[in-house]
């Protein structure tokens, strides 16, 4: 088979291929709203009504008395091209098609009346009214639907134009063939363009979403992978010592039975195991935020800070050009190596939020020690001048309440009236479950009675 012949059976083969997506495209009575217009809502609506209205008095009056048509089908065809503009803000492929029939149906009616009225030369196929209508319809619908979709339906209106016009023919008349068909391209390549537009602010607005949600989630893990870091040192250390004294004991019982040494071998040997797999999630960790540790001050292998550091961080502070007073209530006394971190941390990230956000400002640092816990305050007076632009993440907040809760505490940050910023935070010292008298030692607005008194200086 020669080239041309196999061509020719491909194409034959691709047409009824050709005819199911046209049919699928605009065989289809789908509703399509038009889009309401985010400032003047019903706008658009309101000049389609518009537009419609003067297309229907125009299409019924010149077909009635230049088309010399009976009031009845004058009436009829004059109806069609204003309902389709009406009909295409909600269903655009069934409105282009009745745009379509209504200019098909007057042009069959109007044929053998061309040479009535040899003075009045009538537009056909379409008529004034009937080029308004099909441009808006098109128009519409090249917005809400492919451009695929809109190009069938252009060429459908191109052939529709030209087997009337160039093929059928009439009796002499003022053809609106070309003008159609150019001015419907037109209208088509501008409204693939604009819904182009539209499509791709919608999947901009979106991206920026999915972007906004991914950096606070990746925060989020960010954040506590670095307290599952400084979590990990803590309890490398407890287990270190049960090793030890596991090992010591013995030694310091006279004569301990097999039993009693079995049991301590085995607590060892099951700390030692623990202990090595702590340090190996430990070592990927510390691999995983290798640059971040490499910028902390105090290196990867520092101890973890308590506060019995507190003083060193408020003289950094201080040294920052920030003035901090500090006030300690209560007797003071160790808290588990976990609450003593994130006590410590929470004060950290209070204060540096203080630098950057709330410039000229006052800190005062609070802290009590009561009976279930501890109760920390970090209160900052309203800023002097505004606060230059901060290259941070924002989401400090994020990290305390997580530290809070991770504990089974709580944690509450907001602007208070005079125009300054409060971060209070309730740490238990013990299981969450051991909380029940919090309540004591309370003001009556709730506050802690010694959180109430008046700040002192260092």
């Amino acid at each position: 088979m020669t080239e041309t012949g196999t061509g020719r059976a491909e194409l034959i083969r691709r047409v009824p291929r050709w005819l199911r997506i046209l049919r699928e495209d605009l065989c289809t009575v789908r509703p399509d709203p038009l889009p309401a217009s985010l400032w003047l809502r019903w706008l658009p609506h309101g000049v389609l009504w518009l537009a419609a209205v003067g297309i229907t008095i125009g299409g019924v009056a010149q077909l009635q008395h230049n088309g010399h048509l009976g009031a009845g089908p004058a009436s009829l065809l004059g109806f069609a091209p204003g309902g389709a503009v009406l009909l295409a803000m909600w269903r655009p492929v069934p409105a282009w098609w009745l745009s379509t029939s209504a200019m098909l149906v007057a042009a069959v009616a109007l044929h053998g009346r061309l040479g009535a009225t040899p003075a009045v030369m009538f537009t056909w196929p379409w008529t004034v009214a009937g080029i308004i209508a099909q441009l808006l319809v098109l128009l519409l619908l090249t917005l809400r639907v492919r451009a695929r979709v809109a190009v069938e339906a252009l060429a459908l209106t191109a052939l529709v134009t030209w087997l009337l016009d160039g093929v059928w023919g009439a009796p002499p008349h003022q053809s609106t063939s070309v003008v159609t068909v150019v001015l419907s391209a037109i209208v088509v390549a501008l409204g693939t363009a604009l819904r182009g537009r539209r499509v791709a602010r919608a999947e901009l607005n979106r991206q920026t979403t999915l972007t906004a949600e991914e950096r606070a989630r990746r925060t989020l893990l960010e954040e506590r992978s670095r307290i599952a870091r400084e979590l990990h040192d803590v309890v490398a250390h407890h287990m270190s010592v049960i090793s030890i004294q596991a090992q010591v004991a013995p030694h310091l019982v006279e004569n301990p039975s097999d039993e009693l040494r079995e049991n301590l071998d085995g607590i060892r040997h099951n700390a030692l195991e623990a202990l090595a797999e702590l340090r190996r999630v430990l070592g990927v960790l510390r691999s995983e935020s290798a640059d971040e540790d490499a910028s902390d001050d105090a290196g990867p292998h520092s101890p973890q800070p308590t506060l019995d550091r507190l003083d060193a961080l408020v003289e950094n502070t201080r040294a920052a050009g920030l003035t901090v007073t500090t006030r300690i209530n209560g007797e003071r006394r160790p808290m588990q190596s976990g609450v003593e971190l994130s006590a410590y941390r929470i004060v950290q990230e209070a204060l540096s939020n203080v630098l950057r956000h709330a410039p000229g400002a006052t800190a005062h640092v609070e802290i009590e020690y009561i009976p279930y816990g501890l109760l920390l305050s970090v209160r900052n007076s309203r800023p002097l001048r505004a606060a230059p632009p901060s290259p941070g993440a924002g989401h400090g907040l994020l990290g305390m309440r997580e530290r809070a809760a991770m504990l089974g505490g709580s944690l509450r940050a907001g602007t208070e009236a005079d125009g300054g910023y409060r971060v209070f935070a309730e740490l238990p010292a013990t299981a969450p479950g051991m909380m029940a008298g919090r309540t004591h030692g309370r003001g009556s607005n709730g506050t802690p009675r010694a959180l109430d008194a008046k700040d002192d200086r260092a």
